[in-house]
């Protein structure tokens, strides 16, 4: 184990008023719930099973911490240079407190007045958007630089048949008034440039609503996948917010001060302008693929079963991105702090 530096050059950016990802790490190493492993970890079968530990093992819940790991292998003997971080946004109460920047006893009130009052989000420049440092388009995407180039972590090994991004925030639109939703679905990482989309119909989700809509239009839907960014993103991701409320807007509610967004580079979506990584594309609307067996959260391993898939036209990110992954499934996890 070794100690995280905070000395970097961060990207020039717009003006904000919340922490973003790599800020929001920094203040879980003051707080002494930031452990980083430079140590070499295999994603594929290492990973979430040694974070997953404090989770099963016994440990109270407050000694739980966040897991950076920064030396990345897989089962292939590939090297990765992008880091993971695992448990950063809910591993316990405190560090959700800390993402939320207030205390403990005023999240309700802090949730209860951004729903009330939601804040339309600021539309920055791309030359101010960290999301936009590397654009990768086209061939890049076959060549090294597309999804086999993020270290997605395989959440069960022995039972999930692929890695999935399950701290993946989807972004897509109503067809008809533009307004975004951004829902946090897992996603089948299937090829460089293609990767599942799960937005559990069984909840009409606003992802699986806006995929009507376009399905009815007879046009494949534009959406766009962040993995990593401002906590506050993460925590409107999943909640339940009623139909037709932005989460971009309740994110800058929460945060109090408006969330910076920049157009995407090939689809007509807003994302957030600090997002580690985003992926853009088209999800078809006439066919499904198959997806699963994945792990799920009461405690059983959910059979194969036909999901939307997304086409991918470009993958943006950081300079020195930091992707998230979150311990989900069996309760007690990352995701049931989050829900609770």
């Amino acid at each position: 184990m070794a100690t995280r530096t905070t000395e970097k050059i961060r990207p020039k950016g717009a003006v904000r008023g919340y922490p973003d990802l790599q800020e929001h790490l920094e203040a879980l190493e003051a707080a002494g719930l930031l452990v980083t492993i430079d140590e070499p970890i295999n994603k594929d079968t290492e990973m979430h099973p040694l974070v997953r530990w404090q989770f099963r093992g016994g440990i109270a819940e407050a000694d739980r911490k966040a897991f950076l790991f920064t030396n990345i292998t897989d089962s292939k003997g590939r090297g990765y240079d992008i880091p993971v971080v695992i448990g950063a946004l809910a591993a316990n109460a405190e560090i959700y407190r800390i993402g939320m920047g207030v205390a403990l006893d005023e999240i309700g009130e802090t949730w209860i007045r951004a729903t009330s009052a939601p804040l339309e989000p600021n539309i920055v420049a791309s030359a101010d958007a960290p999301c936009h440092d590397l654009v990768f388009e086209g061939e890049d995407l076959l060549n090294g630089n597309g999804l086999d180039a993020l270290p997605v972590p395989i959440s069960t090994p022995g039972w999930d048949n692929a890695p999935y991004t399950s701290s993946s925030h989807f972004i897509t639109k109503d067809p008809e008034s533009g307004v975004q939703n951004s829902g946090n679905y897992r996603g089948q990482i299937k090829a460089p440039d293609r990767i599942g989309m799960n937005p559990s119909i069984e909840h009409q989700t606003g992802g699986y609503i806006h995929w009507l809509e376009w399905k009815k239009r007879g046009e494949r839907m534009p959406c766009a996948v962040v993995v990593g960014c401002p906590p506050v993103v993460s925590f409107t991701a999943v909640q339940k917010l009623p139909a037709g409320v932005d989460e971009f807007h309740v994110s800058g509610a929460l945060a109090g001060s408006p969330l910076n967004v920049v157009a995407a580079k090939t689809v007509d979506l807003l994302v957030p302008a600090e997002a580690e990584v985003v992926i853009e594309g088209y999800v078809d609307t006439e066919y499904l693929e198959p997806e699963a067996p994945f792990g799920e959260s009461h405690g059983h391993v959910n059979l194969m079963e036909y999901n939307a898939y997304m086409d991918i036209t470009a993958i943006t990110r950081r300079k020195d991105a930091v992707i998230t992954s979150w311990i989900s499934q069996v309760t007690p996890s990352e995701s049931s702090v989050i829900k609770r």
